[in-house]
């Protein structure tokens, strides 16, 4: 019977697939908080901290995320650091940190593309520097980088499946268990309707939240 072996297997795919959404709501809430400081500094921090941000993400995104997963899976291991061994903790801190730099840019090309005379006129008014930031950069910004943090998203739940080169149990662990155990390629098509049934929802409601956010302009 097609599809036996998912129903024979469904909790070990169940587990693997909450796994996963739990590692990328996580990084990307993560992910979110770094890029908004890194962008911070990039735009804001002068030389010294625009250089440490703008090193951050040239490093991070132009290593890859698989070598970086390995070097955190020893680095926080116990015979060094000592922090955790735990494949799923391990793989949360380095997909936050990979896709943070991802985006940072895409968070500071936001910033970058509102108008400067509206940040001028702020300071005019006698905004602070904080109080402009919230009030008139980032309620513009956040229009124009709902696109590429869409992006940024859908990546990560894709990035999320190299997890189980360290050990992580999630979807795609579980998928390639399963595999070994029946020897079917059943789980090959579960794995592939899973990740779809995350990302291509996720598309469709960027798209409207960008069409809304469009029209509001």
């Amino acid at each position: 019977m097609i599809g036996q072996t998912i129903v024979d297997n469904l909790g070990l795919f169940v587990q693997g697939y909450l796994t996963t959404i739990l590692l990328s709501v996580s990084a990307l809430l993560a992910a979110l908080v770094i890029g908004s400081l890194m962008a911070s500094m990039r735009v804001w921090g002068g030389p010294l901290l625009s250089g440490i941000a703008g090193f951050y993400v040239e490093f991070f995104r132009n290593t890859p995320l698989l070598i970086q997963l390995f070097f955190f899976a020893v680095v926080l291991a116990p015979r060094n650091l000592g922090i955790t061994a735990d494949p799923v903790i391990v793989a949360l801190i380095g997909l936050s940190v990979y896709t943070g730099a991802f985006a940072t840019e895409a968070i500071r090309s936001g910033v970058l593309a509102v108008d400067p005379g509206q940040i001028e006129a702020a300071r005019s008014l006698g905004l602070g520097q904080l109080a402009t930031i919230r009030l008139i950069v980032l309620p513009q910004a956040l229009r124009t980088v709902i696109p590429p943090l869409g992006n940024v998203a859908s990546a990560l739940i894709r990035n999320s499946s190299v997890a189980y080169a360290i050990g992580a149990r999630e979807f795609l662990f579980m998928g390639l268990l399963v595999t070994s155990r029946t020897f079917s390629l059943e789980p090959y098509l579960g794995i592939l309707f899973g990740y779809w049934s995350l990302t291509i929802p996720l598309a469709i409601v960027l798209g409207r939240l960008e069409r809304r956010l469009g029209f509001a302009r």
